[in-house]
């Protein structure tokens, strides 16, 4: 006999899932009966919320859904800091979890891990949630899911099977259909916004994460408009060391120059969010009248005006555009303005800041084509600000949108097991690091080789400045962070402190060298 626990890893399988974060409970013990003679490996973080952000950098580094397993009740709540960072950034998570047995849902019996209603407080943070009753409904429910993955703006989906359930027999399940889903791009809004290029002269793009995997359309678009490229912190990465390439945060005043000198901007991927557009709450940054928005997702393109909306995938969109342009190319002094605006927003970030971008810039000088998985600390701001980086969907972090501390450590574990032949570097100061310090021991259990680097000023030093800023007297910004080395080797990794960035280049090397996960610490007076 077949359990529904047992179709479920059957069902993933099917679905290519290769692995899975989680930890097991008593309420979940029957999803694991198929796990261990399947070809699924599996993760065990140290909380659960690590299991969620383990799931959140593996998909954004391999492009495919994470998937977590997770206990009812605190299992899951731990998992929810995760699911909203993910539904912020557009990252495709499953999380499956337990919930109790079905006829004590929502009587309040006082059992172990009860929620008053977890599949209602689920669908406030989930894309979907569903629960599960009999096996009949589990095909649908994982086609469901992989189905929204694959076919709209992706973030968390959860699905729910309860304690008496989870042990049912379920023999004979088999994946449902894939459904073709075409979806039709309106040409009336291509014809349109072609005219609208066509009569521009100082065109502009602005590129989002939803334009990762779109690096060959954009450029293309991009040269033949001979129009700059401003990258979002979740576009970084497209069009490395291009003249027309801008990777700059529009929160900048030389960038916001550039957008409003241009008479027409092309937005690809990405939704405005004043993370990236107004990050200093300045209020300054104003939507360009003459706007072609491109989002897979039609809520969000109704969430801000634009000339011309194209509801697609950001690669057909582009490639429509420009084949619709034909033959035609034009000069607009492209790379001119992108230098320019790349010199005067380097300018901008100041000495302090680019002073820790360059730190960043070693990081990619040593370990080319690397992921770099940031946390909340200053480097990660900087580079947010201003950074090129080598690798397309190579530069990911939590100091956008959701703003999770604890993101980083990780979420670079997630990476390294997705992406097992790129370098993989997680970037957290110690504040953010004590968050999820103990999945340095997930990092060894899994053997994944991230380089942690972690970047010690000793306290919420980001927070301490705006108190400053704000005439406030700093308070609680100062946690004492354990001795990090101490903490690594007791973990069995190799650690090392540094005082001079100088000495980074070969740190990094040497840790790469090791193929496995290491330590390096710098001490930031």
């Amino acid at each position: 006999m077949t359990t529904i626990g047992e179709a479920l890893i059957e069902l993933l399988e099917a679905y290519g899932v290769d692995t899975v974060f989680g930890i097991p409970g008593v309420h979940t013990i029957e999803l694991y009966r198929g796990l261990a003679r399947s070809k699924i490996r599996h993760i065990t973080p140290r909380h659960e919320q690590g299991a969620g952000f383990m799931a959140d950098g593996y998909a954004r580094a391999s492009g495919r859904p994470g998937v977590a397993f997770v206990i009812t009740g605190p299992g899951l709540t731990n998992t929810i800091t995760a699911m909203a960072q993910a539904r912020a950034d557009s990252v495709p998570m499953l999380v499956i979890s337990g919930v109790n047995a079905t006829p004590t849902l929502g009587k309040g019996l006082g059992y172990l891990h009860e929620l008053p209603d977890q599949l209602g407080m689920m669908a406030k943070v989930a894309l979907s949630s569903k629960r599960v009753t009999e096996a009949a409904e589990l095909p649908g429910a994982v086609s469901e899911a992989f189905e929204i993955f694959a076919t709209r703006r992706p973030g968390p989906v959860h699905i729910e099977i309860p304690l008496d359930v989870m042990g049912r027999p379920a023999d004979g399940l088999k994946p449902l259909p894939k459904r073709e889903i075409a979806q039709v791009v309106d040409e009336t809004a291509i014809a349109e916004a072609v005219h609208l290029i066509r009569e521009a002269k100082r065109p502009l793009i602005l590129a989002g994460g939803g334009a990762k995997g779109a690096e060959a359309a954009l450029f293309g678009l991009a040269e033949k408009l001979d129009a700059p490229v401003v990258t979002t912190a979740n576009g970084r990465g497209l069009l490395h060391g291009r003249g027309l390439s801008v990777p700059a945060s529009p929160s900048l005043k030389a960038v916001r120059c550039l957008i409003a000198n241009a008479d027409l901007v092309i937005a690809a991927g990405t939704e405005f969010g004043p993370t990236d557009y107004d990050m200093y709450g300045d209020g300054d940054f104003v939507l360009p009248k003459n706007l072609i928005r491109i989002d897979i997702d039609g809520a969000q393109l109704g969430r801000r005006p634009a000339a011309v909306s194209i509801l697609a995938d950001a690669v057909e969109a582009l490639e429509r555009l420009k084949a619709g342009l034909g033959s035609e190319g034009r000069s607009a002094e492209g790379a001119a303005r992108a230098k320019a605006a790349r010199e005067a927003a380097w300018e901008e970030i100041g000495p302090t800041m680019r002073e820790q971008v360059k730190a960043v810039e070693t990081i990619r000088a040593a370990l080319p084509g690397s992921i770099i998985v940031g946390d909340s600390t200053q480097p990660v701001y900087a580079a947010n600000l201003y950074y090129d980086h080598d690798r397309p969907g190579g530069w990911f972090n939590a100091a956008t949108g959701y703003g999770a501390l604890g993101y980083g450590p990780p979420a670079a574990i997630g990476a390294a097991l997705a992406v097992p032949d790129a370098p993989v570097v997680c970037l957290s100061g110690d504040g953010g690091f004590q968050f999820t310090l103990p999945e340095l021991g997930a990092a060894l259990d899994a053997n994944a080789p991230v380089i942690f680097v972690v970047w010690n000023n000793r306290g919420y030093r980001e927070i301490e400045t705006s108190m400053l800023d704000a005439g406030i007297e700093p308070v609680g910004v100062s946690p004492v962070p354990p001795d990090v080395l101490l903490v690594a080797q007791a973990y069995g990794l190799q650690a090392e402190r540094l005082s001079d960035i100088g000495a980074l280049d070969g740190a990094l090397k040497k840790a790469r060298s090791t193929a496995k996960p290491c330590l390096i610490e710098i001490t930031v007076e």
